[in-house]
C-alpha cells in the first residue's frame, strides 16, 4: 500500500512535469494530430468549402506522384549519405579535442563556428562560393590548373547534391563531435591506463574501450541529426531551391511547395504525415539496432 509520503511525492513530481507535458502537446502533438485530421479530409483555407473526410484519398495520389517519390528518394540519399560523413567526422574531432594541447578552449570553439551559425547564412556562403562565375572554387581550380573551364556545381544533378551534402557536413560534424566528446570525457581515464597496462594500442584502446562506450551519445546523435536530415528545408531551400530541375527537392521543400505555392493544405498535410512515419520508423530502427548489439 502507498504511503502518504510516496503519494505526495509522487503528486509533487507530477506538478513539476505537468507544465512540460502541457508545452509538448501543445508545440509537437497538436500539431500532429491537426496534420492527420487533414491529411484524411478535404477543405479551404478561408473556410467557405467545410472539412470533408475523403478518408485514403491523398495518400493514393502520392503513391502515384513521381514527384513524391523522388522528393523522398531525395531526402534518404542525402540523408544515408551525409549522415556517416559526419558521424565519421565527429568521433574525429571528438577524440582530437579531448587531447590536452595548448590553445585547446580556442580549438573547440573554432569547430563549433560552423553550426553555430544560422543554416540560412552558411548555406548562402557557400552559394557564393559554388558560384560558377565567380565563385571561390571555381576560381581556385581554374588558377591551379585542375580544371581548363568554370564547373557547375548547382546546375549539374549530381553535384548538386553532393554540394549539399558538403555544406551539411561542415555543418553538423561539430554537432556530432559536440555530443561525442560529452560522452568521450565520461569514460573513466582508469579503463585506459588498465588497457596501457595489457599492452594495447591506441587503436585497440579506441576499438575496444571508446566505442563501445560511446554507444549512447552515438545513438543520441544519430537519432537527433538523422530527424534533422530527414526534414531538411532551409538547405536546399536556399543553396538549390530544389534544382536542377527536381535533382535536390527534399519532402520538406516539396511539401512546403504545395502548401504555399499550389495551396493544397490536405495534400500537404498528407505529405507531413508521411514524412512524420518516415522519420519515427528511421528512429525506431537506430533504437532496435543498438539494442540488439548490447
Amino acid at each position: 500500500m502507498t504511503s502518504p509520503l510516496d503519494r505526495r511525492r509522487h503528486l509533487t513530481g507530477l506538478a513539476f512535469i505537468t507544465p512540460t507535458m502541457l508545452v509538448i502537446i501543445a508545440i509537437l502533438v497538436y500539431p500532429i494530430l491537426q496534420s492527420i485530421v487533414l491529411s484524411f479530409g478535404q477543405s479551404s483555407i478561408d473556410g467557405s468549402e467545410p472539412y470533408t473526410f475523403v478518408g485514403l484519398k491523398h495518400y493514393a495520389a502520392l503513391a502515384g506522384n513521381d514527384r513524391f517519390w523522388n522528393s523522398l528518394w531525395v531526402t534518404l540519399t542525402f540523408t544515408a549519405i551525409s549522415i556517416p560523413l559526419e558521424l565519421a567526422m565527429g568521433i574525429g574531432l571528438a577524440v582530437l579535442l579531448n587531447e590536452h594541447f595548448r590553445f585547446k578552449g580556442i580549438a573547440r570553439l573554432a569547430v563549433l563556428f560552423p553550426w553555430a551559425l544560422p543554416t540560412a547564412l552558411n548555406t548562402l556562403m557557400w552559394r557564393w562560393m559554388y558560384n560558377t562565375d565567380y565563385g571561390l572554387f571555381n576560381a581556385a581550380a581554374l588558377q591551379s590548373g585542375i580544371v581548363d573551364r568554370p564547373i557547375n556545381w548547382l546546375g549539374d544533378e549530381t553535384l548538386a547534391m553532393l554540394s549539399m551534402v558538403v555544406v551539411a557536413v561542415w555543418k553538423t560534424s561539430s554537432f556530432m563531435a559536440l555530443i561525442i566528446l560529452a560522452g568521450l570525457q565520461s569514460i573513466p581515464r582508469d579503463l585506459y591506463e588498465a588497457g596501457r597496462m595489457d599492452g594495447m594500442t591506441r587503436w585497440q584502446e579506441f576499438r575496444e574501450i571508446t566505442l563501445p562506450l560511446l554507444k549512447g551519445p552515438i545513438l543520441v546523435a544519430l537519432i537527433v541529426r538523422s530527424m534533422d536530415a530527414l526534414r531538411t528545408f532551409e538547405l536546399p531551400f536556399n543553396l538549390t531551391d530544389g534544382g536542377p530541375v527536381t535533382a535536390t527537392e527534399s519532402l520538406s521543400l516539396y511539401a512546403y511547395k504545395v502548401i504555399f505555392d499550389f495551396i493544397e493544405f490536405n495534400y500537404g498535410a498528407a505529405i507531413v504525415v508521411v514524412q512524420f512515419l518516415v522519420i519515427f520508423a528511421m528512429s525506431l530502427l537506430y533504437i532496435l539496432t543498438l539494442r540488439n548489439k548490447d
